[in-house]
């Protein structure tokens, strides 16, 4: 399978990310949103789901992909990764619902060439939203998440396990999620 220079640049990115580069993964995840929205809004579309629930979706795929980043075998291609992700999230979306939805094998390989979306970047202020976790939190999800120190370090740093390090980033991530939908409503 041949994938496209994007998806070759993006999974450059997404590879450092894992070694730890924080540059990598801020590019990575500004490049790849565009896709990941118009892949929710297609989404949407097809399983009959109102269009603002892309938004939502979006967010829940940005945080899968923070939290399973790890789970990506680079030796295969990136775009069905991330189509999946977006799929079973929007599966998820609609069973909260009550829908039992059902994918057409079609939609499936229809994702793997989403169109590019044009639209401008709706940027998260991220600091705003990071002032509003507690600490360790804070300090924590920046360290992580932003710089891109791996949980060792960041454990070693505050004196924690490594296992309180990951409960905490995990409460930590939910906690913004909630944020960012309460701020969007």
């Amino acid at each position: 399978m041949h994938n496209s220079p994007r998806e070759e640049e993006w999974a450059a990115w997404l590879r450092a990310a894992i070694a730890g580069d924080g540059g990598a993964y801020r590019r990575f995840l500004l490049a790849v949103t565009p896709f990941l929205r118009a892949l929710a809004r297609k989404r949407c579309e097809s399983f009959g789901a109102p269009p603002n629930e892309a938004e939502d979706i979006v967010q829940e795929v940005l945080l899968a992909i923070h939290l399973k980043r790890g789970t990506w075998d680079p030796a295969r291609p990136l775009g069905p990764w991330l189509s999946t992700i977006v799929r079973n999230k929007m599966i998820d979306t609609m069973r909260r619902r009550g829908r039992q939805t059902v994918v057409p094998i079609e939609d499936v390989v229809e994702t793997l060439q989403a169109e590019e979306q044009t639209d401008d970047l709706d940027h998260l202020d991220i600091e705003r939203l990071l002032a509003r976790l507690k600490e360790p939190q804070r300090d924590i999800v920046q360290s992580i998440s932003v710089r891109g120190t791996s949980i060792r370090d960041t454990a070693a740093r505050l004196n924690m396990s490594e296992g309180a390090v990951r409960v905490a980033l995990h409460r930590a991530l939910k906690t913004l999620a909630a944020l960012y939908r309460s701020d969007k409503s």
